[in-house]
């Protein structure tokens, strides 16, 4: 059995080639049935994100499987070729196994691609093309993933600027359900932002931005209250947590009213997080007495040192992911042999079967027993070494002296 993993992602092909490629769900059922032919066993896995698509099957010709794929997506295949990695057997596994475990996506270390790696196994699975050895795969990977989280710190620091400020806000207060945050922006960052407090377990938040409809509009999405730039004064003085990230040329939270807003909180502490370039809250503010402000410098310092932390666990990531893959393929092997012992004792069977009938109807015709076992213990032993001799003296013509210790050993010749 071979398995076979193609595809592409954002280190091989550009935005326009992977939308061309991707996988949504109305053509997936269809996709899946059509590739799982092209296997012997009607085996296959479509994985399709915004950063990759890959197909993993077996028994299926890889060149087939290129083809299939250019054809399905109407595409150049020779502009498809440019772009595609492939990977067959051990390889196969272990890239299953990196890509799980974060290894291979475009920040280090990131969970969210096991998640879509284990929905798009049940998509297959619910279509019905995962079969044994697929299903051994994935159940295999989901594993691995697992043990690699475990047992190293891949995904224990904050490598992004966003990630970084929550990681941050989560260290000072512990419990980030109960604080009020204030979100001064509505790009992308602070929207990633929003979304990492929401996965931390916060949900007070207030959306602030110069134009109203697009703070509402991710107000929207995160269960959240939006608000106008000049409206933030009346609101300061609530948050626990203000994280700012906006185009604005000047600062937008000066120390007057940062300060004014600390004496209605009767100095209770408030955590700033400007991650602004250029800055959003005057520098000022980090001499008022309980206003704790980081800047995007402070969180780049962590985030790179984090990054070198990832890169440290990557390492203990790539070792286990290449063992337990030569562990996969070790069982699929064992797979093979199981099927070549059972073939081997069916023969035997059949041998034995029918050497013994006869031995048994000349007995019944009344032949002398001891001529008849003599017989059949000669037919019985002619027939048993009858392929092996043939392979050993094959071999030895050959001067194939490898193959020839191969069968003394599974033949149990001994020189002694």
């Amino acid at each position: 059995m071979t398995l076979v993993a193609i595809g592409i992602n954002h280190k091989t092909a550009s935005v326009a080639l992977r939308e061309k490629v991707a996988f949504g769900p109305d053509i997936l059922d269809e996709a899946l049935k059509s590739l799982a032919s092209a296997s012997k066993t009607n085996e296959a896995v479509i994985v399709s994100t915004c950063n990759r698509t890959e197909l993993y099957t077996n028994n299926v010709d890889a060149e087939q499987a290129i083809h299939w794929l250019s054809e399905f997506h109407n595409l150049d295949e020779a502009e498809l070729r440019s772009c595609i990695y492939l990977h067959q057997g051990e390889k196969a596994v272990q890239h299953l196994l990196r890509v799980s475990a974060g290894l291979d996506s475009l920040v280090l270390g990131e969970p969210q691609i096991l998640g879509q790696i284990k929905k798009s196994y049940s998509d297959a699975k619910a279509v019905g093309t995962v079969s044994h050895t697929i299903d051994r795969l994935f159940q295999h990977t989901f594993k691995v993933a697992k043990q690699i989280r475990t047992d190293t710190d891949i995904g224990a620091s904050a490598v992004s600027v966003a990630f970084a400020a929550v990681n941050l806000a989560r260290h000072i207060f512990e419990d980030l359900g109960s604080a009020k945050v204030l979100l001064i922006g509505a790009g992308e960052t602070i929207e990633l932002v929003a979304r990492h407090l929401g996965e931390q377990g916060a949900t007070d938040l207030i959306v602030a931005n110069r134009t109203l409809s697009r703070a509402e509009g991710m107000a929207d999405e995160f269960g959240a209250k939006a608000i106008t730039l000049a409206q933030i004064p009346d609101h300061l003085p609530t948050a626990d947590i203000v994280i700012s990230s906006t185009a604005a040329p000047l600062p937008i939270l000066g120390k007057g009213m940062v300060a004014t807003a600390l004496k209605k909180r009767r100095q209770q502490a408030m955590l700033l997080v400007d991650i602004a370039v250029p800055r959003d809250i005057e520098a000022e503010v980090g001499e008022l007495e309980n206003a704790y402000l980081y800047t995007v410098d402070d969180l780049q310092g962590i985030v790179q040192k984090n990054m070198a932390n990832r890169l440290e666990a990557a390492e203990q990531a790539e070792a286990i992911a290449s063992a337990q893959a030569h562990d996969f393929v070790e069982w699929l092997r064992g797979l093979d042999s199981v099927d070549t012992i059972r073939q081997f004792r069916s023969q035997s069977e059949a041998v034995k079967k029918e050497a013994l009938v006869a031995a048994l109807n000349k007995l019944q015709q009344g032949s002398d027993a001891e001529a008849v076992l003599t017989e059949l213990a000669n037919k019985l032993t002619n027939k048993l070494i009858h392929a092996p001799t043939q392979s050993l003296s094959k071999a030895a013509r050959a001067g194939d002296l490898e193959s020839l210790e191969i069968l003394r050993r599974a033949l149990g010749i001994n020189d002694n």
